[in-house]
């Protein structure tokens, strides 16, 4: 009885391993079969689930955020490809080909100003089961430096590296895959979030759906409002600058006027748009001994001018205000007594191509000057997608009400502005572009809320729709079955880890209030209204 059994478990032993060999030699031969006008393939190899990759070629900027392995969790075929833009430019384009694959394509993004792959972002796709591409936005490592007297190399930052690498993505997974790819997809955030929305508008056609998140769109006047608070703030020296303590008193006072708003007092401000604080309740008495807890009129000033919107030389308006909730996020980086890096790179070396230009002197004609270039239109403001609307496309946007790097202000006025331009209500708008902002989450992640909603390996919670922004798209474009809320999770310690509770964002202009019964920490006694 014992050998009856044995052959077919051997069989299907063959076979797996005749399955692994298969998978393996496509993969390392695959290099040879790559004839695709200005591709040179640099690495083809098999990439073993559990295994760390080594980034020892990774810039050191790039990888000082990112580390110098990544853990890959799947087994993946990983091509890594040299492509010429223009006789002066070329981006590096990695595609990552899963085992177990879906038959879903899927295209990454970057982040700041960088020529980073966020090699974090190829691992979570990857183990999703989708063909996953991306590139080093046409340079390498996080400064701004390499677009100086470059324009070929901003040309492919503003948008030609992206569509580039789907072009040659969905190329390559052609070629391996026999049965090709059914959909296309996209997952973006910060600038991620920008060249998603640029593909929108620019390629309708490049993507059947599109997940961006906290996107840097309004993307030349979003730099010119990084640059305009070291003016308000000054140096740590000066009477105008907050230290992060003093950001601290800002914060539990825009909590205490704020928080119970929505219904509940759990430190999570769910829409601040009916956050007006009054922070002249701030102003230390004159006859004060004891100023822990207050501050002097001249620093009410400026955490009063840093709530403010920023508006151009004529009045018009530039950027929406800094929504009241992150500044203790927002305070070491943007609020810091020094100009901010990524804006001051930008007038660096694209606006005004002089290195030792310095923010220190910002003002705002120099965010007039810098408008009125827009060079390869890469404001991302353009507000007509009807293009994008008759291919069928699908577009999730999300963004922190705790972001502290870009405005989730932005995203709404971006919203308002697609709503006017096509002239569409928001019951109309839901049939292709869905917003939800995200109570309690920073900048792409972290906050104090329940910010994990599988926007990538930090805050995965699971595959279901429900709980995976990108899974809630696939289900969306394959199903036709539209999010109506997106489920976030609020970890004790990072994706994996307990969680401690769940709440449903809900889809814009809806918001959420607590109506009970029970704590704030049950999410079904939240509601949309």
């Amino acid at each position: 009885m014992t050998r009856l059994y044995a052959l077919p478990l051997l069989a299907l032993a063959s076979m797996g391993l005749a399955s692994q060999d298969a998978f393996e030699s496509k993969c390392t031969s695959f290099a040879e079969k790559i004839n695709i006008p200005n591709v040179k393939v640099n690495l083809a190899e098999v990439v073993k689930g559990g295994t760390n990759v080594s980034l020892a070629d990774n810039p050191s900027s790039c990888a000082q955020t990112q580390g110098s392995t990544q853990r890959v969790s799947v087994d993946v075929c990983r091509i890594a490809m040299a492509v010429s833009t223009s006789d002066s430019s070329n981006i590096t384009l990695e595609a990552w080909f899963p085992r177990e694959y879906k038959g879903r394509f899927l295209s990454t993004g970057n982040g700041g100003l960088s020529g980073c792959i966020q090699y974090y972002d190829l691992a979570y796709t990857a183990q999703l089961g989708f063909a996953t591409v991306g590139a080093n936005n046409g340079h390498n490592g996080t400064s701004g430096k390499p677009f100086y007297h470059h324009p070929e190399v901003l040309k492919d930052f503003a948008y030609r590296s992206l569509h580039t690498g789907v072009v040659v993505g969905k190329q390559l997974t052609k070629k391996f895959y026999d049965e090709g790819f059914n959909k296309s997809y996209y997952l973006g955030c910060s600038t991620g979030g920008r060249q998603g929305w640029k593909s929108v508008q620019k390629y309708p056609n490049d993507f059947d759906g599109v997940v961006v998140g906290a996107p840097a769109i309004n993307f030349i006047n979003l730099l010119s409002w990084s640059a305009h608070f070291y003016p308000i703030t000054g140096p740590p020296s000066s009477k105008t600058f907050l230290s992060t303590a003093d950001w601290k008193v800002v914060h539990e006072e825009i909590l205490r006027q704020c928080d119970s708003l929505d219904g509940a007092k759990d430190g999570i401000i769910e829409d601040p748009d009916l956050c007006r604080p009054i922070l002249e309740t701030l102003i230390c008495a004159s006859h004060a001994s004891n100023t822990t807890n207050c501050l002097s009129s001249a620093q009410v000033q400026t955490a009063q001018q840093v709530f403010s919107p920023l508006y151009g030389i004529n009045g018009t308006l530039l950027y929406p205000r800094m929504q009241p909730g992150s500044e203790l996020l927002a305070a070491p980086i943007m609020y810091s007594g020094k100009p901010f890096e990524y804006s001051d790179d930008w007038y660096k070396y694209v606006v005004y191509n002089d290195p030792s230009w310095t923010g220190t002197h910002w003002t705002v004609k120099d965010a007039a000057v810098s408008l009125a270039q827009n060079p390869y239109n890469i404001q991302t403001w353009d507000s007509d997608l009807s293009q994008f609307q008759k291919t069928g496309g699908k577009v999730l946007h999300y963004h922190g009400l705790q972001d502290q790097l870009i405005s989730s202000e932005d995203s709404k006025l971006y919203y308002s502005r697609v709503s006017d331009t096509m002239k569409l209500p928001p019951s109309k708008l839901d049939e292709f572009y869905r917003f939800f902002p995200i109570s309690g989450m920073g900048h792409c992640g972290d906050g104090d809320g329940a910010n994990g909603i599988g926007q990538g390996l930090k805050t995965y919670g699971g595959k279901d729709a429900q709980d995976n922004v990108l899974m809630a798209m696939v289900k969306w474009v394959e199903e036709g079955v539209a999010p109506e809320t997106v489920r976030g999770a609020k970890f004790a310690n990072g994706a994996g880890s307990k969680v401690e509770y769940h709440r449903k964002h809900c889809r814009y202009p809806r918001r959420n209030v607590f109506k009970g019964p029970g704590k704030s920490t049950d999410e079904n006694a939240w509601h949309c209204v």
